[in-house]
């Protein structure tokens, strides 16, 4: 059994570019580089790095910019927002505040004396209503008592 190969038909003005001699080099790389991460840095840091910058004599400054790869730009923003007082806000800790039980325990007994406070203006309502149709039906009786029957 023999096989038979068919050229491959090609569209006009369309050639063959032929073997790529090198293939690894002329292939761009399919890897793709991880995109870079922007640096943050904790308000205990900064102002760690501008005492220890500030303390520094004048030929060492550079160095503990190198060490850390920082800019002398950091220093100024860091420096200025020191004297801010914003780094100062910045240690206490992010996220929602702890819960107070006393505060929500007085927030839960509010609720319930409101609601408590609601029923018992109901409760008066229907007992004053109750006393009123009481005064009406003594009133109703009392005047059958004393009017005249009629006689058949």
């Amino acid at each position: 059994m023999t096989t038979k190969v068919s050229p491959l038909l090609r569209a006009t003005g369309v050639e063959d570019p032929g073997r790529v001699d090198n293939a690894e080099t002329a292939r761009p790389n399919p890897e793709v580089p991880e995109r870079a991460k922007r640096r943050s840095f904790t308000a205990q840091y900064k102002l760690d790095i501008v005492a220890e910058y500030d303390a520094a004599p004048d030929g060492e400054k550079g160095a503990v910019l190198r060490r850390e790869g920082l800019y002398s730009s950091h220093i100024i923003d860091w420096r200025r927002s020191r004297d801010a007082g914003a780094l100062a806000g910045l240690k206490a800790p992010r996220g929602r505040k702890r819960r107070d039980p006393q505060a929500e325990q007085i927030a839960r007994l509010e609720a319930e004396k409101k609601r408590l406070e609601q029923e018992l203006a109901k409760a008066r309502f229907v007992v004053d209503v109750q006393a009123k149709l009481h005064a009406l039906l003594e009133t109703l009786s009392e005047s059958e008592d004393t009017a005249p029957r009629s006689r058949p």
